[in-house]
């Protein structure tokens, strides 16, 4: 009887305890982070729920948010949450790199930065947040590790191509069939909007492939990592088929993003006109800024670094007379195919999802990372029939590549803890506070979201990042029916790829330079006055939609004006070098 009576009591207990779970994520389901000027962050102790087990295995209230004012959140640490100065380490990072050419001390005193100000200027809280939170955390996530395991395969099998001889047939192909400087550089264009899967995938194949192209027709490295930078992430934004499609995807409400993805394309101004630059540049000769001078040094003396060369170590003798063109091309297309089945593979094709909807669920870092490694290993078994290395050359390529990717490792790594610390600081809800400020104007509303795209793009590092918090408030100050709300959307993911386009810190931007095997500092100060030249006349064609749409008329006019601008300021640019 008593054995009963326990049960029954403890069958009530339980019921209670069920019940009081649910009243309290119900009552957690006010998000108090879409407060404007919010200091709540979510609760470290129950993630929201409001309640943690003890050490009984029963479900008690939870200390930490018991007495705040939205259960299941608490109120940050950080005096610095949610203001201007949570922008301040990537722009010290920034600002430091550009001055002193030194990368990874700059990338460090920023995030030692934020450690500082999430601590509000505790010794013992900036180690612990830097490193734990920033470091450690970088370094253990799942997507993280992917990606550098995808650049650590991507490097030894450029290293297995050089060895073969494939990469040295292949640029005594192209010097006997591509005969000019301008030839090459749209062949390198080409060539990058060619593979629009994904832009990790395009920096590095389009680098591996297409530098000893250049290098013999003394193209710089620093304009080699332009133009693989510039057919990255730009073309990776207007392809419907991309990681960068199916991230936009994810970001939109309503299950509507890849509908909204393919109706802003003609809207994105920043990367259509980003080609129009590039192909103009190539065909009209034009250099300006720092480009010019590495540009003419490569010409005049040969020297395509003009400055330090981080990858000089990986510099082997290579015998050209061995290797063919299919040596360097089967193992990339084999690479390519298995790089789609990966991402189709993750995003559940094989599961009975269709082709797009699986690429739109795709996780890039999981399908990048299978891909590669089947390509790989296609490598390594073609070669070994192809009697084009021992086992124990192709062996010694896998720490090789290891080296070759160290220094975009480091960066990533680095740059990664930065925006940890940046999302530790609540930067995100400052821009989006500002941005819902400004919605009344709505004339205006298409340039002010490209150019705070640009600007927390630039300072976060990320693309991705700005469309998860810019695209939801688009959506929200507009009626998707609205023609300004696609202006809008489009915006928002031309001023993320700029702000992409331009960082020092962002991951494209250091796979680009990996790519070209240029010195990243060198990339970047050399890249800038091109992007934002193009940024410039992308927020004049921004506004211009905007007056157009509210006068009533199609905002795609404005397109045709951003062409014509771009192309007078490259002739402008032409008559300058000229005179």
């Amino acid at each position: 009887m008593r054995t009963r009576r326990n049960w029954a009591m403890r069958s009530v207990v339980l019921v209670m305890l069920l019940l009081t779970m649910v009243c309290t994520a119900f009552a957690a389901s006010e998000d108090p982070t879409e407060l404007a000027g919010t200091k709540y962050i979510e609760c470290p102790d129950c993630g929201t729920l409001g309640i943690v087990l003890s050490e009984d295995g029963e479900a008690v209230p939870c200390g930490a948010c018991a007495d705040s004012g939205y259960v299941g959140y608490i109120q940050s640490p950080s005096k610095f949450y949610n203001t201007p100065v949570s922008l301040l380490p990537p722009i010290i990072a920034i600002a430091l790199a550009l001055i002193t050419k030194e990368v990874y001390s700059s990338l460090f005193i920023g995030i030692l930065m934020g450690g500082l100000l999430y601590s509000n200027f505790s010794f013992e809280g900036t180690v612990l947040h830097a490193f734990n939170d920033g470091i450690v955390a970088s370094l253990s996530d799942a997507y993280n590790v992917g990606i550098l395991i995808f650049l650590v395969i991507l490097g030894t099998m450029v290293c297995l191509m050089n060895k073969a001889g494939g990469s040295a047939a292949f640029g005594r192909w192209a010097k006997q069939n591509i005969k000019s400087r301008a030839g090459v550089q749209l062949a390198t264009v080409l060539l990058g909007c060619l593979i629009f899967i994904d832009d990790y995938f395009n920096c590095l194949t389009v680098g591996s492939v297409m530098r000893p192209v250049t290098d013999k027709q003394n193209v710089s490295r620093a304009k080699l990592a332009y133009l693989i930078d510039a057919t990255a992430a730009p073309i990776c934004i207007i392809a419907p088929i991309s990681s960068w499609a199916a991230a936009v995807a994810s970001f939109a409400e309503d299950g509507q993003g890849l509908n909204l993805f393919i109706r802003a394309i003609p809207y994105n101004f920043y990367a259509l006109l980003t080609v129009v630059m590039m192909v103009g540049m190539v065909v009209l000769n034009v250099e300006f800024g720092p480009m010019a001078r590495y540009e003419k040094n490569a010409i005049e003396n040969g020297d395509l670094f003009s400055g330090s060369n981080p990858y000089a170590m990986l510099d082997d003798e290579v015998d050209e007379s061995k290797g063919t063109v299919l040596d360097l091309v089967l193992p990339i297309l084999v690479l390519v195919v298995a790089c789609v089945i990966g991402m189709i593979y993750s995003g559940g094709f094989f599961d009975g999802a269709d082709f797009v909807t699986a690429f739109s669920d795709s996780d890039a870092s999981v399908g990048l990372m299978l891909g590669s490694a089947f390509g790989l290993l296609f490598a390594f078994v073609y070669y070994f029939i192809r009697r084009a290395m021992t086992f124990k050359e192709m062996m010694g390529c896998i720490p090789e590549g290891f080296k070759a990717m160290v220094p975009a490792i480091l960066i990533l790594t680095f740059a990664w803890s930065l925006k940890g610390m940046t999302d530790s600081l609540g930067a995100k809800f400052f821009v989006r506070d500002f941005v819902r400020s400004a919605s009344g104007i709505q004339v205006l509303l298409p340039v002010i979201v490209f150019v705070v795209g640009c600007l927390l793009a630039f300072a976060t590092g990320t693309s991705w990042g700005t469309f998860g918090i810019l695209i939801p408030i688009v959506q929200s100050v507009f009626d998707m029916s609205n023609p300004m709300a696609i202006i809008c959307i489009s915006a928002c993911m031309a001023g993320a790829v700029c702000g992409d386009h331009c960082s020092p810190i962002s991951d494209t931007t250091i796979m680009a330079s990996a790519g070209a095997q240029c010195d990243h500092v060198n990339h970047v100060s050399t890249q800038l006055p091109y992007a934002i030249s193009c940024a410039v006349i992308s927020g004049i064609t921004y506004l211009t939609a905007g007056l157009l749409v509210t006068a009533g008329l199609p905002g795609i006019v404005s397109l045709p004006i951003g062409i014509v601008l771009m192309l007078v300021f490259l002739f402008v640019a032409k008559g300058r070098k000229a005179a």
